[in-house]
């Protein structure tokens, strides 16, 4: 009897964690703050070995899916062994009644996953147990196509401004190819419109990837070094259009995506609670000026366009700690 007392509460106890886990994870702004986090310690099991295995190429376009599927297998593996020590502890009310726990697994299993396998008639309380599990699998499985369809609308809208900057940046991104793109084609004007998509494309991506954390790791077919670069890519961008150019209708825009960006990325490496590694080299701004002024662009002093070194060291840590955190390479401040 007591036996039965502690598998039936024990069932209790792991169902709802499960659950919990689930809601978080799917529904609640910002990933799981349950117990369990199963999606969370999935990735972080697996990553290291993913990108030890694939070397340079980084976390490859299946790791982020995998991870997503093996959690949902996980939580309904969990949901089937939790509502199985409940009907296990409630076997007498069963006709026939459960000879073993594997069978109790298998009867509420059949009714977790909504096929009703089972020949196993329940009784009394027994009845809500599979009622139960009946509901937590068919919700898992809504929440689950429900979280599909959300991850690639989102995919969707960070890819594209990935592609439109691969397009005119080059590949990895680099902000000096940038603007020698919109240099040689005369579409300097155009630049407003870049930085003003920058922070729309920035804002998005902090509030997706900080309320779906999963997102982080899923990269589609054809985006390169993927969204770490392309966020290095506009950092530079803004602070090369702050400091090197004299273009005071383009300052403010500057500024603005230059302070999104770093908000940004904080936010997503205190998320992942990353450390941030040392700074970087600077790069060779002399160079970059020689090169803006090449391509037509009113280019400030050297001593002016030298300050932003020092600023862009901070900034390219944080875009290097995500870029290595998926494996990828950061955006170069000089294209090769």
């Amino acid at each position: 009897m007591a036996l039965a007392i502690f598998e039936l509460l024990g069932g209790i106890v792991l169902a709802f964690a499960t659950l919990r886990d689930v809601f978080d994870t799917v529904v609640v702004p910002g990933g799981s703050r349950a117990t369990l986090r199963v999606a969370r310690r999935s990735v972080y099991l697996m990553l290291p070995l993913w990108k030890r295995l694939r070397g340079r190429q980084g976390i490859s376009t299946m790791f982020a899916p995998a991870m997503l599927v093996a959690s949902f297998v996980i939580w309904m593996m969990l949901l089937a062994f939790a509502f199985g020590l409940m009907a296990h502890g409630l076997r007498a009310s069963f006709d026939p009644p459960l000879r073993s726990f594997g069978e109790a697994v298998y009867t509420v299993g059949s009714s977790l996953v909504t096929v009703g396998l089972s020949r196993t008639e329940a009784t009394g309380g027994a009845r809500w147990i599979v009622l139960a599990a009946g509901f937590c699998g068919l919700g898992v499985m809504t929440m689950a196509v429900t979280y599909l369809l959300e991850v690639q609308s989102s995919l969707a809208r960070r890819d594209s401004g990935i592609l439109k900057l691969k397009t005119s940046a080059g590949e990895p991104p680099s902000a000096l190819a940038l603007l020698e793109k919109f240099a040689a084609i005369r579409n300097q004007r155009g630049l407003a419109g870049v930085l003003e998509d920058g922070r729309d494309w920035c804002a998005f991506l902090l509030q997706s990837h900080a309320a779906h954390p999963s997102l982080i790791y899923f990269r589609s077919v054809g985006t390169g070094a993927g969204w770490p670069a392309a966020l290095g890519a506009l950092l530079d961008l803004a602070l090369l259009v702050e400091h090197c150019l004299d273009a005071p209708e383009l300052h403010g825009r500057a500024v603005l995506l230059r302070e999104d960006g770093t908000h940004m990325a904080e936010q997503l490496i205190a998320l992942l609670e990353m450390e941030v590694p040392p700074e970087p080299d600077e790069g060779d701004f002399e160079q970059v000026r020689s090169r803006l002024a090449g391509a037509g662009y009113a280019v400030r002093s050297a001593a002016e366009c030298g300050q932003a070194a020092a600023i862009r060291a901070g900034l390219a840590r944080l875009a290097q700690a995500l870029a290595d955190h998926l494996g990828k390479p950061n955006a170069p401040l000089i294209p090769a």
